[in-house]
């Protein structure tokens, strides 16, 4: 079972995939599309909704593509997830349910993604990249050093 959305899962694997595809150039929402077989389209708003959050900068270009807007370190899941969250709402209009859903179970939902939005807050960017480069993602180093002795 899973409980954050499609978007927010969608977000943060975008975000991982700029800090480990990004130190030298932007990455592009194509490339960034085809490493994970989904529609540049279907990134590309939520992408512009993580420039306009902060989380996210975009570089406009032949080159261009997107950069992190602050560092790996200074980046929280929760931040991204809530960025997601609201950006899905917004596209699905925030449409209001059954008197029992928003008098009974919404405030226990509620409730429950604040814990989980606590926990996340404590995971930075900088976390989940170390542990995606411990997996096996991301750019490899060059073995060459920028330098001859």
């Amino acid at each position: 079972m899973t409980l954050l959305p499609r978007p927010a899962r969608l977000a943060l694997m975008a975000a991982l995939d700029v800090a480990l595809h990004g130190r030298t150039r932007p990455v592009s929402s194509k490339a960034l599309a085809a490493r994970h077989d989904l529609p540049p389209r279907h990134l590309e708003s939520m992408l512009q909704a993580m420039v306009r959050a902060g989380v996210l900068k975009s570089v406009r270009g032949p080159s261009g593509g997107y950069e992190l807007a602050r560092e790996r370190r200074r980046l929280f899941v929760g931040e991204i997830v809530r960025v997601a969250l609201r950006a899905d709402e917004a596209a699905n209009g925030g449409a209001k349910g059954s008197r029992l859903l928003e008098q009974v179970l919404k405030p226990v939902f509620a409730e429950a993604e604040n814990m989980a939005l606590a926990k996340l807050d404590t995971i930075s960017l900088d976390d989940l990249h170390a542990r995606a480069l411990a997996a096996g993602f991301g750019e490899k180093e060059s073995a060459e050093g920028d330098f001859d002795i």
